[in-house]
């Protein structure tokens, strides 16, 4: 008897479930949706479709990538952040949804007819930068990285999305060579791990996330250190930045974004964690 999308669905899951890998239920849908080219539509209403045999064999190795850890993401190539998708390669972080809060900051600060340009510092596969554009059709911006190779991924994001007109990205060190009073909106994912912490990570991240992406130094703030002069010197007067921290790191890099003469209050995500600095509104306040 032949395999049907149920039956493949359901073998993968429990092998998934069997190897101890979170939301196997999703992962195996996501892995036979690229195997088979079926969408999650078809997948509900034609349920006892036959996979052919070769499909059967694509779905078997993604699922085998799987249970070595390796993230969905990376096995597809590519990740839903917000309401886009990205391409992502080993030379970027495959985005997270903890980090859309960042997007709910900026697009409760900035109406959706504002006209405005933003600098989105680190910018690795450009995620949050084309989705910040995305939504909000009269701004542009500018990405920044160190990395070449991030920055070749981050020019194919914006031109799959048709935002490449809008969206430019350079080579420098967070804000080197900008000028002050540049932007009306910064954003930034930076590297926040403390360096002891990366070999205890979950293996999805320490053995696929780019540790460039990952290590904030030894205490985890040497991106902050950098960054929030920088952020001072570039937003323009009455301007919003947001930008990511790690669930215990609030009271430090308030501190030093308040030292930098920046307004500075904690935002917490969907998990009541701490996870964005900011000096825009909070989008759970009323």
């Amino acid at each position: 008897m032949s395999e049907t999308l149920l039956t493949a669905w359901k073998a993968a899951q429990g092998r998934l479930k069997t190897g101890r890998i979170d939301s196997p239920a999703i992962d195996a849908r996501l892995l036979l949706e690229a195997a088979t080219g079926a969408s999650r539509l078809d997948i509900l209403t034609d349920p006892y479709r036959a996979v052919p045999e070769d499909q059967l064999q694509a779905l078997d190795a993604m699922v085998e990538r799987r249970l070595r850890r390796e993230p969905v993401s990376r096995i597809l190539g590519r990740k839903g952040f917000w309401k886009i998708l990205v391409n992502v390669t080993p030379d970027v972080l495959s985005p997270r949804a903890d980090t859309e809060v960042i997007l709910d900051v900026i697009l409760k600060a900035r109406a959706e007819r504002d006209s405005f340009t933003a600098c989105d510092l680190g910018t690795g596969s450009g995620a949050i930068l084309l989705a910040l554009l995305a939504e909000r059709p009269a701004a542009r911006g500018v990405g920044t990285d160190v990395s070449s190779e991030a920055l070749a991924v981050a020019r194919e994001n914006a031109a799959n999305l048709d935002l490449d007109g809008r969206a430019t990205f350079i080579r420098t060190d967070w804000a080197a060579g900008f000028a002050d009073d540049s932007f009306d909106v910064v954003v930034s994912n930076p590297p926040y791990i403390p360096s002891g912490e990366i070999p205890g990570l979950d293996p999805e991240v320490r053995d696929h996330d780019p540790h460039l992406a990952l290590d904030g130094g030894a205490d985890g703030l040497d991106a902050y250190r950098a960054l929030a002069p920088e952020i001072a010197r570039i937003l323009k007067p009455g301007g919003t930045y947001a930008v990511e921290i790690g669930w215990d790191q609030g009271p430090a890099v308030r501190a030093l974004f308040e030292a930098a003469g920046l307004e500075a209050k904690i935002v917490r995500d969907l998990g009541d964690r701490d996870r964005v600095i900011t000096n825009g509104p909070d989008p759970r306040a009323g």
